[in-house]
């Protein structure tokens, strides 16, 4: 009895020191990102790409996620800015019948980005894999990456910490979340991705390379 005890008071001890150095973490990523993201195209730089972030289509509630829709809004809005020649839209398209990155181009093709200024890349499985995959597979080492603020903290952290040039154009953010986990969910990521960085975590695919600009939109 009295090792079960021990067991369950080392369990919740791990537990809380795991929560407050994930919330650490992301304090400190937005800290660090902070000069980097601005929701007015006005302050960034002109270069030749911009990254977006996947995210599911279709929301929880089984209407449009508002996170990609936002992220769609902010992509086209920069784009016709004129900040940006080509918008690499990158996200998962690891089941047949699930593909973000063809979803987002369809809905900036809606909103007056021309096909042939959109690349797609297929296995942004993750955070690190798209800013990863932009540089190793799309040859870019200046990008700007759009998504919600408390996305682009993390994402310029590990595009910087690659040698990436990168600046954060903000979406807009969904005011209340799915859930509690949608909310929470950025914490450990935060701390995640400080081990991407430590470990020098590879992406989950690599690729034959992609000329944006020259190389036909895939």
């Amino acid at each position: 009895m009295r090792l079960m005890l021990y067991a369950v008071l080392a369990f919740g001890a791990i537990a809380l020191l795991m929560s407050l150095l994930s919330w650490f973490a992301e304090r400190r990523l937005e800290t660090l990102a902070a000069s980097y993201i601005t929701d007015d195209p006005a302050r960034l730089p002109d270069v030749p790409v911009a990254l977006v972030l996947g995210a599911a289509p279709i929301g929880p509630e089984g209407g449009p996620n508002r996170y990609f829709v936002y992220r769609l809004d902010a992509a086209a809005a920069l784009y016709k800015a004129g900040k940006v020649k080509y918008l690499l839209v990158s996200g998962d398209n690891s089941r047949r019948n699930y593909d973000e990155p063809t979803a987002m181009r369809e809905g900036l093709i809606e909103r007056g980005v021309p096909a042939e200024a959109i690349y797609r890349d297929f296995a942004g499985f993750r955070t690190l894999d798209s800013i990863l995959r932009a540089e190793s597979v799309f040859g870019q080492t200046r990008l700007i990456v759009v998504s919600q603020r408390f996305h682009l903290s993390r994402a310029i952290f590990l595009a910087r910490e690659q040698g990436i040039e990168a600046w954060g154009f903000e979406a807009q953010d969904v005011k209340r979340a799915y859930s509690l986990v949608t909310e929470l969910r950025r914490y450990p990521s935060a701390l995640r991705a400080y081990f991407d960085v430590w470990f020098d975590t590879p992406p989950k695919y690599t690729g034959a390379r992609i000329v944006i600009g020259k190389d036909p939109p895939n």
